[in-house]
């Protein structure tokens, strides 16, 4: 049972996201950038934290980014709301081929999915493949309801980092 759950951006870039059965969702977009810069957006935390978190997050901010991205490496990024209070979330990188693929873990919770972004290159362009297994049905409709919903607003953000000249 696939079905679509949202679709955004112009048809150019357009961001979609497919639920795959119980436990999964791809979300699929196309970058103007080949596939080395939208890996390094992906890998460099200074870059990184320039788009992750959705603009919509009023007063959330990344307060650290620690990001080792290498096969066995580890990362850790802590959300504030402008208190003392922070969330982090966790996991370490099962896989990385650079340029090509970056599997994790979201240790926080029981209910974290194993996520695997690709990057295949279409001619200077990029498609970017984000498909995350969920441990469960009731995991992924809780994500369907929190931070996967940010996911188009996070690609429309990260689109506009590929294309300023900042990068």
């Amino acid at each position: 049972m696939n079905q679509q759950v949202y679709s955004a951006g112009g048809a150019e870039n357009r961001t979609s996201a497919e639920r795959r059965g119980d436990r999964e969702l791809v979300v699929t977009r196309a970058f103007d950038a080949p596939p080395s810069t939208v890996y390094r957006a992906w890998s460099q935390p200074e870059l990184f934290q320039r788009w992750w978190v959705p603009k919509s997050a009023s007063g959330v901010s990344l307060v650290s980014c620690e990001m080792d991205v290498r096969t066995g490496g580890k990362y850790r990024l802590e959300f504030g709301a402008g208190g003392s209070d922070t969330m982090a979330f966790y996991g370490k990188y099962l896989e990385v081929v650079p340029n090509e693929r970056i599997v994790w873990t979201n240790d926080e919770g029981e209910e974290g999915a194993i996520t695997t972004v690709t990057f295949e290159d279409q001619g200077g362009r990029t498609l970017v493949k984000f498909h995350e297994v969920y441990p469960s049905r009731e995991a992924l409709e809780e994500a369907l309801q929190g931070s996967a919903a940010a996911l188009p607003e996070q690609f429309e953000q990260l689109d506009e980092l590929l294309s300023s000249k900042g990068e």
